[in-house]
């Protein structure tokens, strides 16, 4: 098979991985004439998957042939897909050809499970070994971690890698049991946990005051699958929140499911709207940001974020008790939790009042969503009476996402 054919097949089989972002790193680059690539440089090209995603990496599967059965996955060993493999040589080739040329600013690599967990790893592993050490490549390197394989592989792995991620794919036992039976849960946790302690000991001081050998310094990250099982919004976060403590990811991303080619009858006949894994990132986002517990963000019956609000407005509604808030005299906590306050103009406010009393002119110009706020906020030139207590308030506040709609793994 030619390389071009290879490059489509295994570079549209990771298009789905949704566990890949260049940030959090240490800084490097090649500005001194030694080495290549750079994990700050801006002038990169992106492109955008179908689903809206940017992508700035080369990210690809070393092979799409596998030997799990998991049932929603394209890539599984009973799907009836084009297969292909990359070797070694041509992942490291690919990679400096497109930096080179400007097109990416790193690697993204992943695969599928051939001969055994260790002998893919390793592969896998060897790929950033070359880059770093025979290339001296100084761009970013994410690795897709397999759970089962060896200590040692996982540790070699965060020697050359800027983030590891292990995917726990699904956010119960249950489901994973029964759509992914060849992976064990227990054997992810334990994976995470062993990464956790690596990324940890590189951060302290030996003795002597050096630091020990680094070891995948952007952390790890995983991705849970959301609308292939029956598990409800709450569940999902509380799992989340679970991750984020036990093991400080750095990200727990979100991918919607997406219908597979001759599927399990287990499976849903239809992906779920898009703009639920939208709702799910706000709200993961409340929880590492402004302050939220998992448990306060969703507290209906159902156990479902609202599609048609962002979850920050719709836990405002559900606590106006707490609301209009004094913007001058509120403490950084509570303003964090007025819908339309991100974290940037937060800490705007808290500079801008201490010299004089923030007004409402003074929030257009910092270009927050005022039309959101004015219901809860409560200024010099402003208050907001009735409106606060309305029945028609909800309706006044919920919105339509112009989000595209979850596209199918074949078109």
């Amino acid at each position: 098979m030619q390389l071009k054919q290879k490059l489509e097949i295994l570079a549209d089989a990771a298009k789905y991985d949704a566990s890949c972002a260049s940030s959090g790193t240490e800084q490097r680059n090649s500005r001194d004439g030694k080495g290549i690539g750079s994990t700050t440089g801006m002038g990169i090209c992106h492109s955008y998957a179908p689903d809206g995603r940017c992508i700035s990496l080369l990210k690809i599967l070393l092979t799409n042939f596998c030997l799990y059965d998991c049932v929603y996955c394209v890539n599984r060993v009973t799907s009836n897909v084009p297969r292909a493999r990359f070797s070694i040589d041509e992942v490291v080739q690919l990679t400096l050809s497109f930096y080179r040329r400007n097109y990416i600013e790193g690697l993204f690599l992943s695969s599928g499970i051939i001969q055994s967990p260790d002998y893919t790893m390793e592969q896998v592993v060897e790929v950033a070994r070359i880059l770093r050490e025979e290339h001296d490549f100084r761009g970013y390197i994410h690795l897709k971690t397999i759970p089962d394989a060896s200590p040692e592989l996982l540790a070699r792995a965060g020697r050359y890698a800027d983030r590891l991620s292990i995917n726990i794919e699904l956010p119960t036992a249950a489901s994973l049991s029964t759509l992914a039976p060849e992976k064990d849960g227990l054997a992810i946790r334990v994976s995470m946990g062993k990464l956790r302690e690596r990324i940890d000991a590189s951060k302290d001081k030996t003795l002597t005051g050096k630091r020990p050998p680094r070891f995948s310094p952007g952390g790890q990250s995983t991705q849970m699958i959301v609308g292939a099982d029956a598990t409800d919004d709450r569940t999902i976060l509380n799992t989340s929140a679970d991750l984020y403590g036990q093991y400080r990811l750095r990200r727990v991303y979100y991918s919607a499911f997406s219908p597979v080619p001759d599927a399990s009858p287990v499976l849903p006949l239809q992906s779920p709207p898009l703009v639920r894994e939208h709702r799910l990132y706000q709200a993961d986002w409340l929880m590492r940001f402004y302050g939220f517990e998992s448990h306060e963000i969703i507290t209906g019956e159902q156990g479902m974020l609202a599609l048609d609000m962002d979850p920050k407005t719709a836990w405002a509604l559900q606590n106006r008790a707490m609301f209009p808030v004094d913007i001058n005299r509120a403490p950084k906590a509570t303003l964090l939790r007025v819908p339309g306050l991100g974290v940037r103009n937060v800490q705007r406010i808290l500079a801008a009042r201490r010299v004089r009393a923030v007004r409402l002119d003074d929030l257009v110009r910092m270009r927050a969503p005022v039309n959101r706020m004015l219901p809860f906020i409560q200024l010099p030139d402003h208050h907001p009476g009735a409106r606060l207590d309305a029945a028609s308030l909800p309706a006044q506040l919920k919105e339509t996402p112009a989000l595209p709609q979850q596209l199918g793994l074949f078109l």
